[in-house]
């Protein structure tokens, strides 16, 4: 029989969000599930029970009922004491956990004997996994909403205008964390009209920064601050010093700071302190999308925005739930990806494959077992860096052939195949006519100069290229287009060619008409490629 998915109410405080939406559902069903929400799980995010209903869910009324039945659950925020308590032996959870900071309820939910998928947990440097990283959706959510937080907050305008009563500059905007978030956020404050900085302690999200309309600011201090799965690592004491330096810059020159700093595991980095508040000008703004960690400046307040020295200080907790409509339809994607890859067979079970790196991540409780933390996944091999006495016999080998797997000839192979190429066109002169021999040293010529000057191209140029072969191509159906139709004679009448030479004709044509065709819709999609 197939499984029931339930989606409950969520019972955080100030939380709108709901698992999965009328969309979805629909998809759900088509994999084989049967999916059961609770009355009024998505009032708050505009989906209504009726809407619901109209996918082909069941409205339960009350939450005893729906965890008692559900065979999964799908959930957003951690469930509660209470919530866990209703949760049927055995059954499956799939939502946010946070694992490492809820050890009491990891031992409550392997009590129940259940199977736990903490979205959180989701090995996010696996590509395949990037369709299920519901990590990233919220935090593009988020960083979005943080800068509208900012905008409300901030008493003028964004972008810079001239009116008839004066000239109004655009506002500053400094993004600390260049991560989802915050690169959501530089985006956001750019189509606004802000001129806007943005610093990680990543090199290289730079050209990100830069490709969304940000100016990146380097700290004086050098030091990799990448720490694997798109999180950045605590720094040195050292380079904390030059950063701090830094934001006290930055903290004076700016309207806006939206700080975004979190490492996993750990509380969010205090980054601006309480002078620093000081130093900016009255009537600006701190945006803290890292206060339910406790905050990266010092004087916010989690779940509250609050004005220190002139400046207010946005510290909400709940800025994906804002826009609850937009973000629980991508968290619904995300986890309808997810049971796409549980059930393959689309007949409405799931195969929790520890085959899988992806499931195995985000597996922290198998049937009552804590199988948290997992092991790392098995990623590709890094390409191996070539040795400097390496370095300059592959760099003639491509400079020669453009093809670095091709060894060159030596000057004895070369001179071998010339003395056969030699008495080949000595046999062909001697026993045919002399108009074939003409056409014959045009062709092997031919022939010739087309494989060195293709064979030279950089292989990365072989795709432009196929543009510019539509040009040869062209030639060669002219000349398949006469030996089909041969020209008149003096009397008025055409010869008939050859069977076998209009046969070869007729090949070259459709081999010239694939090729001429591909070219142009091979060049098409790569133009388009650079077009908005």
């Amino acid at each position: 029989m197939a499984l029931l998915i339930g989606v409950p109410k969520e019972t955080a405080a100030g939380e709108k969000r709901v698992a999965t939406v009328p969309e979805v559902v629909e998809k759900l069903i088509k994999l084989g599930f049967r999916v059961a929400v609770q009355s009024g799980a998505g009032d708050a995010a505009n989906c209504s029970d009726e809407a619901y209903r109209a996918a082909g869910a069941e409205v339960l009324p009350d939450a005893a009922t729906l965890w008692g039945r559900a065979d999964i659950v799908f959930k957003v925020r951690p469930p509660s004491p209470d919530e866990v308590a209703l949760m049927r032996e055995g059954g499956m959870l799939v939502g946010f956990v946070w694992p490492a900071q809820n050890p009491a309820l990891m031992e409550q939910l392997a009590a129940r004997k259940a199977t736990v998928l903490a979205i959180d947990a989701l090995p996010r440097q696996l590509s395949r996994a990037q369709k299920m990283d519901a990590l990233t959706s919220q935090a593009g959510v988020s960083g979005y909403r943080a800068v509208i937080e900012a905008a409300n907050a901030f008493g003028r305008f964004f972008n810079g205008q001239i009116t008839a009563a004066g000239k109004v500059p655009p506002a500053k905007v400094f993004v600390a964390g260049a991560g989802v978030a915050g690169l959501a956020a530089i985006g956001t404050a750019a189509n606004l009209g802000a001129i806007v900085r943005a610093n990680d302690t990543r090199a290289e999200v730079a050209d990100q920064v830069v490709s969304l309309g940000g100016e990146f600011v380097k700290v004086d201090y050098e030091e990799e601050g990448s720490g694997g799965g798109g999180y950045a690592k605590v720094m040195s004491e050292g380079f904390q010093a030059a950063q701090r330096e830094m934001y006290a810059k930055q903290a004076r020159e700016v309207d806006i700071i939206i700080t975004t700093a979190l490492i996993p595991g750990k509380p969010a980095p205090r980054l601006i302190t309480a002078e620093m508040v000081q130093t900016m000008r009255p009537g600006s703004v701190i945006v803290d999308m890292a206060a339910e960690q406790g905050g990266n400046c010092e004087l916010t307040v989690p779940g509250e925005a609050v004005v220190r020295h002139g400046v207010t200080i946005v510290g909400y907790t709940d800025l994906a739930s804002r826009l609850a409509k937009q973000s629980s339809t991508l968290y619904a994607t995300n986890l309808l990806r997810l049971t796409e890859d549980l059930c393959k067979t689309k007949d409405g079970t799931v195969d929790v494959n520890f085959d899988d790196d992806a499931i195995r991540g985000l597996t922290v409780i198998k049937d009552g077992a804590v199988t948290w933390p997992a092991p790392p996944p098995k990623l590709p091999p890094a390409p191996p860096k070539p040795k400097a006495d390496a370095a300059a016999p592959a760099a003639a080998k491509a400079k020669g052939h453009g093809h670095g797997s091709v060894e060159p000839m030596s000057g004895k192979t070369l001179a071998i195949v010339f003395a056969i190429g030699a008495v080949l066109f000595w046999f062909v002169g001697a026993y045919a006519p002399a108009s074939f021999l003409q056409h014959f040293t045009v062709f092997v010529l031919a022939c010739f100069v087309g494989y060195m000057v293709v064979w030279n191209v950089t292989p990365s140029l072989h795709t432009p290229l196929m543009s510019v072969t539509n040009a040869i191509s062209s030639i060669i159906a002219i000349g398949a287009l006469v030996q089909v139709a041969p020209p008149l004679t003096a009397a008025g009448a055409a010869d008939r060619p050859n069977t076998l030479i209009l046969v070869c004709a007729v090949v070259a044509l459709v081999l010239t008409a694939i090729n001429m065709f591909g070219g142009f819709a091979v060049t098409r999609r790569m133009l388009a490629m650079f077009r908005k």
